[in-house]
């Protein structure tokens, strides 16, 4: 099962490369001929921004299984187990409503739009929003699995701080507990201090 969903997340990976090559091409290429050639590429448009509105959802996707979105830990990190786990079931609880009601929204959408035809391509209107339900389904079944080990008690005290505090070090902030202004990076001993304030002189 485990080999499954590896396997499922790469090809998340290798699609969202795939799109973004596809972008690059088309808006790269038709940017060439239209200035080089007077030509260009009549379904570059439509084709980007499938692309692009898949790339972003996938992206979205893969950044909730490996923690990567952006939160803020201060209170949280702060908390004993118990009160960890409060904040987790909370947050996990509130964004199964929000996925439950994207997968709801893009499966009407695609239904309505699925026999309407893109004027360029004619590809299908209802693959822009089928996205929303690969999206649905896929957090969905990675908030129910987190919500499992959170009931359970078989998720680790590391893993109950849900985001990363930092885009620069995703994984680090969001695997480790900040304490006292100090970040610890892993599998150093160093720790890196932040900066003080400068302390002016008081105004007389």
């Amino acid at each position: 099962m485990r080999q499954l969903v590896e396997a499922y997340f790469t090809l998340i990976k290798i699609l969202m490369a795939l799109c973004m090559a596809g972008m690059v091409v088309l808006v790269f290429g038709n940017v060439v001929l239209r200035y080089a050639f007077n030509s260009g590429i009549t379904v570059s448009e439509e084709m980007s921004r499938l692309f692009f509105v898949w790339m972003c959802f996938l992206g979205a996707i893969l950044g909730l299984r490996e923690r990567a979105h952006l939160g803020v830990d201060v209170l949280v990190a702060r908390l004993p187990r118990s009160g960890r786990i409060a904040c987790a079931v909370a947050s996990c609880g509130l964004m199964l409503w929000v996925t439950w009601l994207v997968l709801q929204g893009s499966w009407t959408q695609t239904l309505i739009n699925w026999s309407a035809q893109a004027p360029a391509t004619g590809l299908s209107m209802g693959l822009l929003y089928g996205i929303g339900v690969v999206f649905g389904l896929s957090t969905g079944a990675i908030l129910l699995h987190e919500m499992y080990l959170l009931l359970t008690g078989k998720i680790s005290d590391a893993d109950l701080v849900m985001v990363a505090e930092s885009e620069d070090l995703p994984e680090a902030t969001a695997h480790g507990v900040h304490t006292g202004g100090h970040r610890t990076h892993q599998g150093t001993n160093r720790e890196e201090v932040l900066p003080m304030p400068p302390r002016t002189a008081p105004s007389r």
